[in-house]
């Protein structure tokens, strides 16, 4: 079962012949990270991963390095086009601040866990290349508007006395977590829950409580029990 039919990761399509081998390529070189890391992995192991010679790689990419900012570019455009997709406010209608929140948080779990390889690389190189903070600065800036504008919506809800900051504050801390819980495997450490969907639920309740949702701050989410009914096309979710 979906457990987030509302929103869905979108890769845009590509059509010229050479961007398919560009494609190959970053899909090999994302898979041998994720395999053995980013240092293990050579440049001719990423060619014949995508069925290439080593000189169709430094054709396209100057050096290794190349290919991870390339990796990220492609992340950044895929997550960008997601989030336009997934915060349209007609995708919502009825739906309640809880649902919203929940929704995302399930998906934002499973994403970290998929493409773990590649963002813990991404990351932990973040802080030595100032082009790589900023496309990241960008992104996260990117989500906290959109979602902000999407829960400014049902402000009357929210008991914070700040709400605009707050929303995007809050979604630093959820990302953060997500970092330290899956991208670096610390589940289990300082109260992480060990499952994927205890996880999702911990942040959906954390985030509605820092939002003190209709001034209950212990807000309520996948394991709560105040969710609101969806009208329209949203049907009603079960505890």
């Amino acid at each position: 079962m979906n457990r987030h039919p509302h929103i869905r990761w979108i890769r845009p399509a590509h059509q010229a012949r050479s961007q398919a081998t560009l494609e190959r390529l970053l899909d090999g070189a994302e898979a041998l990270i994720s395999d053995k890391g980013f240092d293990d992995v050579t440049v001719a192991e990423i060619a014949g991963r995508a069925g290439c010679s080593v000189g169709a790689v430094y054709s396209r990419f100057r050096d290794k390095q190349g290919v991870l900012h390339a990796l990220q570019d492609r992340f950044v455009e895929e997550a960008n086009l997601t989030i336009d997709d997934a915060f349209d406010p007609a995708r919502w209608r009825g739906a309640s601040i809880e649902e919203i929140v929940s929704e995302l948080m399930v998906f934002l779990v499973e994403i970290h866990r998929e493409r773990r390889g590649v963002l813990r690389e991404l990351l932990s190189r973040t802080t030595r290349e100032p082009s790589m903070v900023e496309r990241k600065e960008r992104l996260v800036a990117h989500v906290g508007e959109h979602l902000q504008a999407l829960l400014l919506a049902r402000a009357d809800r929210i008991g914070h006395p700040d709400p605009a900051p707050a929303l995007r504050f809050g979604l630093r801390f959820i990302l953060a977590t997500l970092e330290q819980a899956i991208l670096f495997d610390e589940t289990g450490a300082y109260g992480i829950p060990d499952s994927d969907e205890q996880l999702a639920a911990e942040l959906t309740r954390a985030y509605l409580a820092y939002l003190d949702l209709d001034g209950h701050p212990a807000g309520s989410g996948p394991s709560g029990h105040a969710a609101s009914d969806r009208t329209g096309n949203h049907e009603k979710r079960r505890d």
